[in-house]
C-alpha cells in the first residue's frame, strides 16, 4: 500500500464499522482525514488523529474507537501492523516503498498535474493579488489557497474537498514582513523572497539575509531548485548515452522513495493545517535525498547502460518533477539550468 492509500483505507474502514455495528449509527465520516508522517520517536510510518474526530458522534472515547478500526484496518493488504498509542492515535507500519509503486501515474503524474494547475492557473502572482492586504500576507494566503485547490478534486479520500475559496483564508493570522528587512522583492528577487515567507509558520516573522542569495548546496532555496536542475540533467546525459528513464526495482535509495512516496500525505497536511511551510521541508527533504542519489544514476567509467541505470533515472526524474510541482504551489519558478 502507498501511504497516499491510508486516509481511502481509513474511510472506508470507519464506513464498514458504522455499517456493521460497531460504531453507532450517527458516527459519520470526518470530512478530511488527515494522514502524516509520524514524528522523530512516534510510533510506526504513520498516523493519524481520526478516532478524535470520530469519538463525539459516535458516543464513545477516542481510545475505544481506535481500538475498533485498528482491527479492521490491520487486515488491509499492504498494512504491516496497527497500533493504538496515547489516547487514540492509530499508527501504521507499512513495507518499505518501491520505486514501481511510487513512479506511477497515481503517486506522479496526477499530483503534479494538480500542482502545476494549483500554482499557476488558479491565482495571479502573490504581489499581484489582494493589494489590501501586506505582502507576506497575500503571499501567504494565496499558497494556502494553491494548496486547498490541488486537494480540492483528490479523490483518495472518498470525502469533498474544499473547493478553496478566499473565506477559507480569512482568518489565518500571518506576521508581516519586519521593517528592517526594507523591499525584500527588490533585494532578494521575487522567488528567494518567497521562498524565505512561506519557510516559517505564518504565525512567526520571517527571516531574511544574504544565505538566500547563495548559489551553493548550503543554501536550501538553492538546493532545491539545483535538485531539480539536476534530475533534468540526468535526463538530458542519459539521452547523449544512448538511454532514457524506464521504471524499475531500485534498491539503493530508500530516503527518496520514501520522500516521494509521502507526497500526497504532506500536500494534504500543508492544505489542512493551512502551512505552506511543510511543503517547503518536505521539498528540502526530498532535494537532499535526489541529490545524495544521484551519483548512482548515470553509468561510470567504461560502465555500459542497464536497466538498473534506467530504472534510477526514471526516479530522478520523478523526483524532479514532484520538486518541479511543489515549487508551482509556492509560486516559485522551477528552472532547468542553473
Amino acid at each position: 500500500m502507498n501511504p497516499a492509500d491510508l486516509p481511502r483505507a481509513v474511510v472506508r474502514a470507519v464506513r464498514c464499522a458504522v455499517a456493521d455495528g460497531e460504531l453507532a449509527a450517527g458516527a459519520v465520516v470526518p470530512e478530511r482525514i488527515v494522514v502524516e508522517r509520524t514524528r522523530p520517536g512516534g510510533v510506526g510510518d504513520y498516523a493519524t488523529p481520526v478516532a478524535f474526530q470520530v469519538a463525539q458522534r459516535a458516543g464513545r472515547a477516542p481510545h475505544a474507537v481506535a481500538q475498533v478500526l485498528a482491527r479492521r484496518l490491520a487486515q488491509e493488504p499492504g498494512i504491516e501492523r496497527v497500533e493504538v498509542t496515547g489516547p487514540g492515535f492509530l499508527c501504521f507500519v507499512l513495507p518499505a516503498p518501491t520505486a514501481p509503486d511510487v513512479i506511477s501515474r497515481g503517486i506522479i503524474d496526477d499530483i503534479v498535474i494538480r500542482d502545476v494547475r494549483g500554482g499557476a492557473a488558479f491565482l495571479p502572482p502573490a504581489e499581484a493579488a489582494d493589494p489590501s492586504l501586506e505582502l507576506r500576507e497575500r503571499v501567504v494566503r494565496d499558497c494556502v489557497l494553491r494548496l486547498l485547490r490541488t486537494q480540492r478534486t483528490q479523490g483518495t479520500q472518498g470525502t469533498q474537498g474544499t473547493q478553496g475559496t478566499r473565506s477559507d483564508v480569512g482568518g489565518l493570522a500571518v506576521a508581516a514582513v519586519a521593517k528592517r528587512d526594507g523591499d525584500v522583492l527588490a533585494r532578494y528577487g521575487r522567488d528567494a523572497a518567497l521562498w524565505a515567507m512561506l519557510a516559517v509558520p505564518a504565525k512567526e516573522t520571517p527571516t531574511f539575509g544574504d544565505a538566500l542569495l547563495v548559489q551553493g548546496e548550503g543554501s536550501e532555496f538553492f538546493r532545491v531548485r539545483y535538485a531539480h536542475a539536476r534530475a533534468h540533467d540526468l535526463v538530458r546525459n542519459a539521452a547523449q548515452l544512448g538511454f532514457g528513464p524506464e521504471a524499475g526495482d531500485v534498491g539503493d535509495a530508500p530516503e527518496l522513495l520514501r520522500a516521494l512516496a509521502d507526497h500526497p500525505l504532506v500536500l494534504e497536511a500543508a492544505a489542512h493545517h493551512r502551512a505552506p511551510e511543510r511543503l517547503v521541508r518536505h521539498l528540502v527533504e526530498l532535494a537532499g535525498a535526489l541529490l545524495d542519489f544521484q551519483y548512482r544514476v548515470l553509468p561510470q567509467g567504461d560502465e555500459k547502460p542497464s536497466a538498473a541505470h534506467r530504472a534510477r533515472l526514471a526516479l530522478a526524474e520523478a523526483a524532479g518533477t514532484v520538486l518541479a510541482g511543489g515549487l508551482a504551489l509556492l509560486g516559485i519558478d522551477a528552472p532547468t539550468r542553473l
